[in-house]
């Protein structure tokens, strides 16, 4: 237990020892084994399933959460769960959730899917992994999670059972008698057997029935981001799990601290930086409501809920911030000593705004789905760099490689000199990220670091910045634009809430920047003045956009990030409409789909007569490709 200020204090951790020689818990259970033996009685995780600072609250000790589960796991193996097998979970956030989490990698392989998926798309990584049991939850009332879930086990003949949780037991009257009332059919079309995981479990020992060899095996398989398409499915080992709990207890959390986590479990920064840090500190993590920052009146109750739990910390990302700062400061949080970033790059604004306001920084740190999470932080108690990630964790290697044209790594990058970030550590499964053999083709350079696809560099000091992803940069006639400096530039003005910067089509120069804002609630700003706000502060003009349009809401993912897909798909329609109207073609865009092979593909329909000659001309102009509905 400890911090660190420098890249000397990293050195010294190192030298304790190899990773593989360290002392650490060789499997999940003996993981939870020592946080119960050690910090028993003290609290492990709350839930509150209502946002308000008095609502009721459920508490489990480090001895309630062992005890539940090692029924969870007892549960899962005698319903034909082995090593191998799949334990799947389509929830929101409930204590439920930290269980089935838990007891699936310590029976199989746990395999969280995200609530937010649409039917198909929950079928189809439950037919990738293969699941035989599915937790989730009964229906309620303002879900729809029970529903999409039955729909899609239509579709995931693998499935066999289906245990669900009933959010009812966190109600009190009158609530807890007017849901039975309310409550929405649920039409069962599929052939899985349906139980109450709260009266399977109850049957179970509190004792582990099954031999559980310390051998590191896959334990989880968590599915990457992004909420259009088939997500990539990513392989997570013991060791890499408890990689991330290792250095949250080496290098930042106490046993005394309580840390507040609106981020969703299906996520790896609350499974693994989080929960797993919990697990090998003893700290305390509260999760308020089942959506996190999405829930009802979250934002409005964060500063009493972090009052209330006298919180050290606040785990957060940059979208969530933005909007916190929109409410007035209404509660005691004095108790907080710090806040955790992750999932998007933090902007410099978003960072003073929080200090002024709380007095605390906030720490930046980098992961990844493909790593188990973890690879960088800020020092706690060091020199926070504002837009960097801070250093590498003890016993992970970054490596900044330059790549050819063809996506060949060529060499290893200077000092600041960028190029795509490289990753070797406890984390990495080196050969088999994904699940899809043919995915892992080129994932590694030198057979060993992981090719995160992430673009950054890495100063003297030895601190990494990330200065965007590979695939998000925008190529203006061959010259690359990173987004990052519209966004950083447009989000310095005081109206601005979020940005997302793309490359629009052309047919000139195949893209050119365009960004797309939404404002901080009640401001007033004018496109234009967005527009001559950026170009004062983006240095380079080929970066200033062409295009500012101000959206009540950008598009997000489940933890915030701007989605940017979304906007490619606005700005192809709009770029591809105007062309059309221009040249005058009775022919609109309906939509903008993904295809497998050919990217975004424009789909349009005819307004009238169209000849079609004009018509492969003129969009012949674009690289994006088209079809007729």
């Amino acid at each position: 237990m400890g911090s660190f200020a420098n890249a000397a204090d990293l050195r010294a951790i190192e030298a304790e020892g190899a990773w593989a020689e360290l002392d650490v818990a060789r499997t999940m259970h003996r993981f939870l084994d020592r946080a119960a033996a050690a910090h028993g009685d003290r609290p492990a995780v709350t839930f509150q399933l209502l946002s308000a600072p008095k609502s009721r609250a459920e508490t489990l000790t480090w001895g309630d959460l062992h005890r539940k589960v090692t029924q969870a796991a007892n549960l899962f193996r005698s319903l034909g769960v082995g090593p191998r097998d799949v334990v799947a979970f389509v929830l929101p956030n409930t204590t439920e959730t930290v269980v089935t989490l838990l007891g699936g990698a310590v029976a199989g392989i746990v395999n969280p899917i995200n609530p937010l998926l649409e039917a198909d798309q929950i079928a189809a990584i439950l037919r990738e992994t293969r699941a035989k049991v599915v937790v989730t939850l009964r229906a309620f009332p303002k879900t729809d999670v029970a529903q999409k879930v039955s729909l899609a086990l239509c579709n995931a003949p693998s499935v066999k059972t289906v245990l669900e949780v009933d959010l009812l037991r966190y109600l009190g009257p009158p609530k807890s008698l007017i849901v039975p009332l309310i409550r929405p059919k649920n039409p069962v079309r599929h052939s899985a057997r349906v139980l109450s995981f709260a009266a399977e479990i109850a049957k179970q020992p509190e004792r582990l029935g099954f031999p559980d060899p310390e051998e590191d095996r896959v334990a989880a398989f968590f599915h990457t981001g992004g909420t259009t398409g088939m997500p990539k499915v990513a392989q997570h080992k013991v060791s890499g799990m408890v990689y991330n709990g290792w250095c949250g207890k080496r290098l930042l959390f106490q046993p005394t601290d309580t840390v507040m986590c609106p981020l969703p479990l299906f996520h790896v920064f609350a499974a693994y930086p989080i929960l797993m840090s919990m697990i090998a500190s003893g700290s305390h993590v509260v999760f308020p409501t089942p959506a996190g920052y999405r829930g009802e009146g979250v934002f409005d109750n964060l500063w009493k809920l972090i009052e209330r739990w006298r919180c050290t910390y606040l785990v957060t990302v940059p979208t969530a911030l933005a909007a916190l700062m929109q409410r007035p400061l209404d509660a005691d949080v004095s108790s907080l000593r710090g806040a955790f970033s992750g999932s998007a790059p933090l902007p410099v604004e978003l960072f003073n705004r929080f200090e002024k306001a709380t007095g605390v920084q906030i720490v930046e740190g980098y992961g990844l789905t493909e790593c188990t999470c973890l690879v960088s932080v800020n020092p706690p108690d060091g020199a926070k760099k504002i837009g960097s990630v801070g250093l590498p964790f003890p016993h992970t290697h970054v490596r900044i490689l330059h790549s050819n044209g063809a996506g060949q790594v060529t060499r290893e990058c200077g000092v600041d000199e960028v190029g795509e970030i490289c990753v070797a550590n406890p984390g990495v499964f080196e050969g088999s990220t994904y699940t899809e053999e043919d995915k892992n083709h080129g994932l590694f350079a030198e057979d060993r670091y992981l090719r995160t696809g992430d673009l950054g560099r890495i100063d003297a000091e030895g601190y990494l910045f990330i200065t965007g992803r590979a695939k998000d940069l925008i190529i203006r006639g061959g010259h690359n634009i990173d987004p990052a400096e519209i966004e950083d530039a447009l989000m310095s003005h005081p109206a601005v809430s979020f940005v997302g910067a793309i490359g629009q089509p052309d047919a000139f120069a195949g893209e050119l920047p365009c960004a797309y804002v939404e404002l901080v609630q009640g401001a007033e700003v004018t496109p234009a003045e967005l527009l001559d706000h950026a170009r004062a502060r983006i240095h380079e003009r080929a970066a200033v956009p062409k295009h500012v349009e101000i959206l009540p809401e950008l598009p997000k993912t489940a933890v915030g990030k701007v989605f940017k897909p979304d906007l490619r798909r606005r700005a192809i329609a709009r770029v591809y409409d105007r062309a059309l109207e221009e040249a005058g073609i009775e022919a609109r865009v309906v939509d903008v789909v993904e295809d497998r092979t050919r990217g975004l593909v424009a789909r349009l329909e005819r307004v009238g007569q169209v000849d079609e000659e004009k018509l492969a001309h003129v969009l012949g102009e674009y690289t994006r490709p088209w079809d007729w509905v």
